[in-house]
């Protein structure tokens, strides 16, 4: 490598070498040398006291807390939000005297980048990213000790390998760049035309072809790595545009060039089991794939439109982990209500909000909490988005005629103690729903409505007579879910009284808070995962007898809020305050 091109030189681990003066590095080129102190501390816990990260209480504490729960002090305090991943990683980095590389600064080396593949390095959770003075391969690693890792790495690509130490999301992130989706198009493209010579007559061989079957497998696989939740092929023009929803948002990935679109198309219908001929009525169809070793469950609708047939694909991690409800953000007196209710032995507690407002994975929280040997509980959904164990779990089967009101019939003879409807869709839903509340089971179920108040209203509309509604429902959860500021480029600022009326929110003081900025971690748009606002209003007896009067869900509303209902801007603003999220994303979503 010639001299001043690639990534900056390392100096050797370790420090200076005899007879020799260390190697200076430009500022900002994100590599960063251990302090190299006489007394190095012993633990990772003590190093992240001496960089001045956490006081010492504080560690101490998550050191305790790990010992009884059977967790590293370091893991107590990731999961608590008090450490970030960077910082865990520049304390690792000073533990073991080898640098820290910060992969949003540090520009890697292409030519090391390509020394392994993209499976190779999931599988080390690490990537070579360039060479040092000496010619050796800088590995950016988050457990350098994992020494099997580097001796792998020596025998695949034949080079002396030095490790530095990395936040594993930023390491994640570059073996995502390292598979490039834009890459992938371009070798289909280039595949399709040097066989086009070959005249391809039937639909089905186009869609059987290597480079279509490898472009949609790299669509599917970005996608999950990206937790991206649903996947969308567009028709536009001569093209076909390819956008993801993460985090709730949609964003454009790639396009697909047209000669390569009938292909894709059949492809993803043939995955499906759907009909490859007809283009003219929506179809629906379901594949289950294991991906980077994720059973995933994908639904997959085409839709017809002016400019050709397009393809709408829900990705759902079947395997993914059950969120506790402090990880959904519900906390206090919000919770406290929220717990009362589904411990109860019967009552029917509602979860409302719209389309993708985690209303399900709320009730299997709730679920997870009182799953217990002497509970018989039975779900019935469409799909089934979690595997729970020890829970009986039903899929809605149109085809075969098993629909929810149906299912909900048969479910009540299996004996249950509680029963958990995936959405309440339909007046004969609404009534078995209802009734089985009433006879001594506890029903979990959603439904769509703006507000928690709403729901008492909407039952009504259903035809459910208020009196039953008043006495067999116990608490509606109103909610949504808004994105949460990457913690690592969030800045710190003020909102004006002026800024917090425009938001809704009626305020007499300035408030400090933080806004997205953007960065490497989270694609450049300030903001990475999601958190829940809820708005939680137990029926008391007042509530009650408005149900019965039949009155408005204003008037609903404005009695629940004087018996200490928060609304769910209440909630929101209160994660401002807090720094979890902004006020520009609160105002978006309520």
């Amino acid at each position: 490598m010639s001299e001043g091109s690639g990534p900056p030189r390392l100096r050797p681990v370790g420090g200076e070498v005899a007879g020799t003066a260390p190697e200076m590095h430009p500022p900002g080129d994100g590599l960063t040398q251990p302090l190299q102190r006489g007394r190095r501390a012993r633990f990772i816990s003590d190093v992240i006291v001496d960089l001045g990260f956490l006081p010492r209480e504080r560690v101490s504490g998550a050191v305790e807390e790990g010992r009884a729960s059977g967790r590293t002090p370091e893991q107590v305090l990731l999961e608590s939000g008090a450490l970030t991943s960077d910082q865990l990683a520049r304390a690792i980095a000073e533990r073991f005297g080898l640098p820290h590389a910060d992969l949003n600064v540090y520009k890697a080396d292409l030519s090391a980048l390509n020394l392994i593949s993209p499976q190779a390095a999931r599988r080390f959770n690490a990537a070579p990213i360039g060479f040092d003075g000496e010619g050796a391969l800088l590995v950016a690693m988050g457990d350098p000790s994992n020494v099997l890792a580097l001796d792998d790495m020596k025998l695949m690509t034949g080079h002396e390998v030095r490790p530095v130490v990395s936040s594993p999301d930023d390491i994640a992130g570059l073996i995502g760049r390292m598979s490039r989706l834009d890459d992938a198009v371009a070798a289909a493209v280039e595949e399709e035309e040097e066989e086009q010579g070959a005249s391809i007559t039937d639909i089905r061989e186009s869609a059987d072809d290597a480079p279509t079957i490898r472009l949609v497998n790299s669509v599917i696989a970005q996608a999950v790595e990206q937790g991206a939740s649903d996947i969308h092929f567009e028709p536009a023009g001569r093209e076909m545009r390819v956008r993801f929803r993460v985090d709730g948002v949609l964003s454009e990935t790639t396009s697909i060039p047209r000669r390569m679109i009938a292909g894709l198309v059949s492809r993803v219908k043939i995955m499906g089991d759907l009909d490859i001929a007809e283009r003219r009525v929506p179809q629906d169809g379901r594949v289950g794939l294991t991906v980077e070793g994720h059973s995933v469950d994908i639904r997959i609708v085409t839709m017809p439109s002016v400019h050709g047939e397009g393809i709408v694909m829900r990705l759902l991690d079947k395997e993914q982990a059950l969120l506790s409800l402090d990880a959904l953000g519900m906390s206090g007196a919000p919770r406290e209500r929220f717990e009362s209710a589904f411990h109860q032995a019967y009552g029917a507690v509602l979860a409302t909000g719209p389309t993708g407002s985690g209303k399900s994975t709320t009730l299997y929280a709730a679920l997870n909490a009182i799953n217990s040997v002497d509970k018989n509980i039975i779900t019935i959904e469409d799909p089934v988005e979690y595997q729970l164990p020890g829970v009986n779990q039903v899929q809605v089967n149109g085809k075969a005629g098993l629909t929810f009101a149906r299912g909900l019939r048969s479910m009540l003879r299996a004996d249950p103690d509680v029963i958990m409807v995936g959405e309440i869709r339909d007046a004969e839903t609404a009534r078995i729903a209802v009734e089985s509340a009433l006879t001594g089971h506890l029903v979990l179920s959603t439904l769509h409505t703006n507000d928690a108040p709403s729901a008492i209203t909407r039952l009504t509309e259903m035809g459910i007579e208020p009196f039953l509604t008043a006495s067999a429902l116990d608490c509606v959860v109103a909610q949504r879910l808004v994105r949460t500021l990457c913690t690592s480029c969030k800045r710190r600022t003020l909102l004006s009284v002026d800024a917090l009326r425009d938001s809704g929110i009626g305020a007499a003081f300035d408030v400090e808070a933080y806004e997205p900025v953007g960065c490497g971690r989270c694609g450049g748009s300030g903001f990475k995962g999601r958190i829940g606002l809820y708005e939680v209003m137990p029926l008391s007896d007042e509530i009650r007898s408005l149900a019965i009067k039949r009155d408005s869900a204003d008037e609903i509303m404005k009695v629940a809020v004087e018996q200490g209902m928060r609304r769910l801007r209440d909630d929101g603003f209160d994660k401002v305050k807090q720094g979890v999220t902004s006020i520009a994303e609160v105002a978006r979503v309520t």
